[in-house]
Formats: structure tokens, C-alpha cells, sequence
């Protein structure tokens, strides 16, 4: 029997513009909507992911974060 999809916390979230513009058109894609989205990005989040890219670009955000923040 298939888990019952249930969304059952909320939370604020501030993204960047490109952040939330890459949510929203992967929902369209997706046939979902966003929050259904980072439900299924964040419990598949091992097999959606490689592990030395997502290195490489949490490295490359980490480093612009404090400029991007100004």
C-alpha cells in the first residue's frame, strides 16, 4: 500500500530569485506544485544528487554567499 502523502510541516523559506525560478519551473515540469516538490527533492535527496558536483557547487555558493548577501 502506497504511504499516504501528507504534507505536515510548514516553515519559512527565503530562496534567491534563481533559486525559486528553478523550483517553479521543475514543479511545472514535474506536474507538481512547490511544496510537493521539495518534498520529492528532499526524500530522494541521495539519488538526485552526485555527491562531488553538489561539493563543487555548495563550495562555489558558500564562497559568494556574504557578497550575495549585500
Amino acid at each position: 500500500m502506497p504511504k499516504r502523502f501528507r504534507l505536515t510541516r510548514r516553515f519559512p523559506v527565503a530562496m534567491t530569485e534563481d533559486g525559486y525560478r528553478g523550483l517553479k519551473r521543475f514543479a511545472t515540469e514535474a506536474g507538481l506544485d512547490e511544496g510537493e516538490a521539495l518534498s520529492f527533492l528532499f526524500e530522494n535527496f541521495e539519488s538526485v544528487t552526485d555527491d562531488e558536483v553538489l561539493a563543487v557547487k555548495l563550495r562555489q555558493f558558500n564562497s559568494d554567499l556574504e557578497a550575495r548577501k549585500r
